[in-house]
């Protein structure tokens, strides 16, 4: 690591910032954050801020019927906060309440200011210190505030904006065309014809919780996913929770169950066809008694894990439609009509209601214009450092969970180094910290190596991933707590430095 301090217990006297770290955004990612912070630099301060008005980001934001996880909570949960409840696939408000009793035992909810959007900030050396505009969500106004740090607990896509292709003919259809991730919390289903336009998790989601009510509901897909069963239920977690406590039971569970996603994730990358063959036969065995023809409606034409597998708790998807109660149709939309969708075959569904469950629309950072030292930063001009910093931006730091595993396992390992990095500075009388390429032509790749439709039209916007250590960006929990959590946190890579001293030791051009 490259440094130009002596070791210290004092920290270069600075400008006066507001907190130490500014953390933008309240979901499961921008809590964590907070967590390990407090336990492991107790003595810094921070605050968060959420441009919407409660906490729990996705698990608030989205609020269709079944929303729920596709991983376990085993592993979804904070490493630090065992997940108690019976269920381990969990519905969104169980882990949306979670989020909340997290940060309301831990006393983290005190620090959160509610319908506050970032929206620019700027890195001074000679201060040291980030200032961040903020705008004031109900009134527009804007103020600013200044942090050592700044982190972005934003996820990757925007919260106001869901992906809706443009399908002709959406003007003339007379019922109602819904994005599930605006879902109305008045919307009257019952007795309805409706089509859900989308083949990933959200679709397979939201035809077996809409069943029931609707007269009929079809699943329109243009190509299929992969899609598995899992029980709702861990009986193991479950069984060693009487006998050893929710602590213990807990970290054997969450062990176990990251053997497991990656035991599954490794086989279907080394032995695709394979795997294939698994899923189109487990496919099989659940759809019996349905008329579906599992090779037209249940084999994708991409190898298993090149985007990501659909969990179905309980089976309740094969359910649905065993009993008839829902269909599939797999088919490319011609244009939609009065009455419902033409579809290319010249079939026709009519639908009273339309679900557009596709996907989602992209964005870095929740669109924080950066600058540092005046000049703007062209993301995807940066790459990233150890999954959690960029190239030539001084003490900015991000979360991006796993697209292959459950997020939170990557968070709890980036806000647990982050912690270590910070404690690092002040033992160096550092104020900076910043991630430096090497002189020699690196090789560079979109940040996420994920082939869903979402994450390529939007990665042209995204910062870069070298090839090697410490630039790659791993999608993998071993390599990460090999590097994030055991590893050290120096690196030759990693520049720490009192950027305070440097500007005072710059000369002013006349």
């Amino acid at each position: 690591m490259t440094t130009d301090l002596q070791t210290s217990t004092e920290t270069t006297p600075t400008g006066t910032a507001d907190v130490d770290v500014l953390i933008v955004g309240a979901g499961i990612s921008g809590i964590g954050c907070a967590w390990h912070l407090q336990h492991q630099q107790p003595g810094k301060t921070f605050r968060i801020l959420e441009a919407r008005d409660a906490m729990g980001g996705t698990w608030d934001l989205f609020r269709y019927p079944g929303i729920r996880s596709d991983s376990d909570l085993h592993t979804f949960g904070y490493v630090f906060k065992p997940w108690t409840h019976e269920k381990s696939i969990a519905d969104g408000p169980d882990i949306r309440g979670y989020i909340e009793e997290t940060a309301r035992e831990n006393g983290i909810d005190r620090h959160i200011t509610y319908g506050k959007k970032v929206v620019a900030a700027e890195w001074s050396s000679a201060d040291a210190l980030w200032t961040t505009t903020v705008e004031d969500v109900a009134t527009g106004e804007t103020t600013t505030t200044t942090s050592r740090w700044l982190f972005s607990a934003c996820g990757y896509y925007r919260y106001d904006e869901g992906f809706t292709p443009h399908f002709e003919g959406t003007d003339r259809f007379q019922g109602q065309i819904i994005h599930p991730q605006h879902w109305p919390e008045d919307l009257d289903y019952a007795g309805k014809k409706v089509v859900v336009i989308g083949s990933g998790a959200t679709a397979v989601t939201l035809v077996p919780a809409m069943a029931e009510q609707t007269e009929s509901i079809t699943m329109l897909q243009r190509s299929p996913s992969y899609i598995l069963p899992l029980p709702s239920k861990d009986p193991i977690a479950n069984v060693l929770r009487a006998k050893v406590g929710e602590k213990r039971a807990y970290a054997i569970t969450r062990k176990k169950n990251i053997y497991r996603q990656m035991a599954l994730y490794g086989l279907s990358k080394r032995f695709p066809n394979a795997v294939r063959k698994i899923i189109r036969k487990v496919n099989e065995q659940q759809l019996k008694g349905s008329s579906l023809d599992v090779d037209v409606h249940f084999k994708p034409t991409y190898d298993p894990w090149d985007q990501r597998l659909c969990a179905v708790p309980d089976a309740d998807l094969y359910r649905t439609l065993r009993k008839g109660k829902a269909t599939v149709v797999t088919d490319h939309i011609d244009t939609f009509d009065e009455t419902g969708i033409r579809l290319k075959s010249g079939k026709h569904l009519d639908a009273d209601i339309i679900v557009t469950a596709t996907g989602l629309n992209l964005l870095a950072f929740g669109g924080i214009a950066l600058k540092v030292d005046g000049e703007d930063v062209s993301l995807p001009d940066t790459v990233a450092y150890k999954s959690f910093m960029l190239s030539g931006v001084p003490n900015f730091a991000f979360a991006v969970g796993y697209t292959n595993s459950s997020w939170t396992l990557k968070v709890d390992l980036v806000c647990e180094h982050l912690a270590k990095l910070i404690g690092l500075m002040d033992a160096r009388g550092a104020d900076a910290a910043v991630p430096q390429l090497p002189e020699s032509q690196m090789e560079k790749r979109p940040l996420l190596d994920f082939k869903a439709g979402y994450v390529l039209r939007s990665l042209d916007s995204f910062p870069k991933q070298g090839v090697a250590e410490p630039w790659s960006l791993a999608m993998s929990y071993a390599k990460d707590a090999k590097r994030l959590q055991k590893g050290p946190v120096e690196d030759p890579h990693l520049r720490l430095f009192s950027a305070t001293r440097e500007a005072a030791a710059t000369p002013v051009a006349a």
